[in-house]
């Protein structure tokens, strides 16, 4: 059995982690023991490596936030998912491992049919595009989005829930070369970004009034996406992909009354309802399922090449997500 571990926090990413060999505890009442089928590298795993997120572990620590597994054994007089059934796991788990122990009772059951590698990503990404879309503007039939970053995992999820909920999206991306992944997922128009960002949106989109931008970049990037939002529009910020803070104009808050606002996954499940996570959770292991939502996967890597895996995931220009996939 193998696992990712860190003991310390750097710079550079891969350098900070390595393969560790370790025994099955022994199983306790309640508890299960999973092998892990996948589990995604995603951009908070690398910062917190780099110790520049939110929210970090103590260390030592094991890598790898979300993922899926396969029950593998029942502790004594455990009642649960059966040998053999595949779940959700826990959120912080340390997912980058061969096997992980897990309580029962937390488990969710996930569609046997749906692939796993794509229910692997469905925790984070897929709740976040959804949230964003629903939580700070009513949007009806025919509304436009607007999004930066649209070639991202996020990105490509949130293109895919606005067509299959009726919006419509101007997706903007920073080569021309990440259009192509964001047509795919259904985005109606897609955009390199640009100082003449506004103009080509307002001939693209007929001058609609978009109400609603999503930015994951920060910087400039952020005021390009504040000037092409209608009068009373909200921005909502998920990232910072550039490294720099968020520049929105005067003009852009005082004159057209914009409102900035601020999202983070992690707070959103400390403090929304126990049955509204259930619901968010439960649609997109459904969308999943039926192949409305599914995001490009760039490589798949053992854990024993945890190193490699996370300076594939830390070089930007990727065509899809970095998984770690178990050799059992």
């Amino acid at each position: 059995m193998l696992r990712a571990q860190y003991e310390k926090r750097g710079p550079v990413p891969q350098d900070v982690i390595h393969a560790v060999e370790f025994e099955a505890p022994k199983l306790e009442k309640g508890q299960v023991l999973l092998e892990v089928l996948a589990a995604p590298i995603n951009p908070s795993d690398v910062l917190t490596l780099t110790g520049q997120y939110g929210q970090l572990p103590p260390l030592p620590a094991i890598g790898g936030r979300e993922g899926v597994g396969r029950v593998a054994e029942l502790g004594p007089d455990t009642k649960g998912p059966a040998v053999g059934q595949v779940v959700l796991l826990p959120v912080g788990c340390g997912s980058w491992s061969s096997h992980v122990v897990a309580d029962a009772a937390h488990l969710a059951l996930l569609p046997a049919e749906a692939d796993p590698q794509q229910l692997a990503m469905m925790t984070i990404n897929p709740p976040t595009a959804s949230l964003l879309l629903s939580e700070f503007v009513k949007l009806g039939a025919d509304d436009w989005v607007i999004q930066n970053a649209a070639n991202s995992a996020v990105g490509v999820y949130l293109a895919q829930l606005a067509k299959h909920r009726g919006y419509r999206t101007v997706n903007v991306v920073r080569r021309e070369a990440a259009a192509a992944v964001v047509r795919e997922a259904g985005g109606d128009v897609v955009l390199v970004d640009g100082d003449d960002l506004s103009k080509r949106v307002a001939e693209a989109t007929d001058k609609a009034k978009i109400r609603l931008g999503i930015d994951a970049v920060g910087g400039v990037a952020t005021a390009r996406i504040a000037d092409c939002l209608g009068h009373g529009g909200t921005l909502v910020n998920y990232g910072v992909m550039s490294g720099e803070p968020c520049v929105v104009g005067p003009a852009a808050l005082i004159f057209n009354e914009l409102t900035l606002r601020g999202f983070w996954l992690a707070k959103w499940y400390q403090s929304a309802p126990e049955q509204k996570r259930g619901a968010v959770v439960g649609e997109v292991a459904r969308l999943i399922a039926a192949g409305t939502l599914h995001a490009p996967i760039a490589a798949a890597y053992d854990v024993s090449e945890i190193k490699q895996a996370v300076a594939a995931a830390a070089r930007g220009e990727r065509a899809g997500k970095i998984l770690i996939v178990p050799r059992h």
